[in-house]
């Protein structure tokens, strides 16, 4: 296992075991001193987990234990080989959907850093999908903290305008054609990574459902939802056009067995120009962003 030194904490990059045993790609970040918190990043549809890299390596400057990882299809989580699974670089067969993902990979993730740092409080950071898939977690209980980043219920009639129509069109007249005639959805057409075609299928779905996700019947773990009983904290940014308030808002509603803290953050007041969907992880906001939002974790 390789380590390498970013900044003044070690990072390495390894492989954990899904609930079913597949193999996916992660990095961990260490402090060179005192281990006082663990924390989880669990990514957005389509990103992958060097996204986080800066984040990380901040949350274990401050004495935090950190993992990030990619889903399967994704990223590493699709590129390295390993013995007794098949990767191809085509994605085509590739079997996965969302709910593979929370049931699968996020859960196992919460496991593998709760059973290492048993002794030290467990937080969460969910971007996008990231948090919603939370809620779909038989074993969400074992987090203490949560902070959702541009999370939210994602019906495109609640996407800002004119980015709800492009997403709309997208979605239906390009992205489903295309990802059934090719057998995986590419990310070439704007949507960041590859991805399998269960997920991307699924996806649209939720997409088009009033409530999202919570309109699909298939999901058989909406009810854990309603078993975090954690702090939360939900950061949504006025330029997002993905996770706008009103979709925040959604989404933080079925996490009921906690209250959740909604912030709106506009660009202005960090005196920049855009923030958007991807942008609380950009190396910028390290004196602003990261610092509250680690305060926060750290329960100060």
């Amino acid at each position: 296992m390789d380590t390498a030194a970013l900044d003044d904490v070690f990072s390495d990059d390894i492989t954990i075991p899904a609930a079913d045993g597949y193999p996916l790609a992660a990095t961990l970040f260490l402090p060179r001193g005192a281990k006082r918190h663990a924390v989880l990043i669990s990514s957005a549809t389509a990103v992958p987990r060097r996204i986080y890299r800066g984040f990380a390596g901040y949350l274990a400057h401050r004495g935090c234990a950190v993992l990030t990882y990619d889903y399967r299809g994704v990223g590493g989580s699709r590129q390295r080989a390993v013995e007794g699974y098949n990767r191809p670089r085509s994605l085509v067969g590739f079997k996965a959907s969302m709910a593979d993902w929370a049931a699968l990979d996020i859960t196992a993730a919460v496991a593998w850093m709760r059973e290492r740092y048993h002794n030290l409080p467990l937080s969460y950071v969910g971007h996008s999908f990231g948090g919603q898939a939370l809620g779909l977690l038989k074993n969400n209980g074992e987090i203490s903290r949560a902070l959702l980043v541009a999370s939210q219920a994602a019906y495109w009639r609640l996407m800002a305008s004119p980015e709800r129509y492009r997403v709309y069109a997208l979605l239906n007249f390009v992205g489903v054609p295309l990802t059934r005639l090719r057998g995986y959805a590419p990310g070439r057409m704007g949507i960041g990574e590859d991805l399998p075609k269960g997920v991307f299928l699924q996806w649209v779905k939720w997409v088009m459902s009033p409530r999202y996700l919570f309109d699909d019947s298939s999901l058989t773990t909406l009810g854990n939802f309603a078993n975090y009983k954690g702090a939360m904290r939900a950061l949504c940014f006025t330029d997002d056009p993905w996770a706008t308030r009103p979709a925040v808002e959604l989404l933080a509603g079925f996490y009921t067995g906690t209250a959740a803290e909604i912030i709106s953050i506009r660009p202005a007041e960090l005196a920049v120009e855009k923030i958007g969907h991807l942008g609380f992880f950009r190396p910028e906001h390290r004196d602003t962003l990261w610092r509250g939002a680690a305060e926060w974790l750290e329960g100060q």
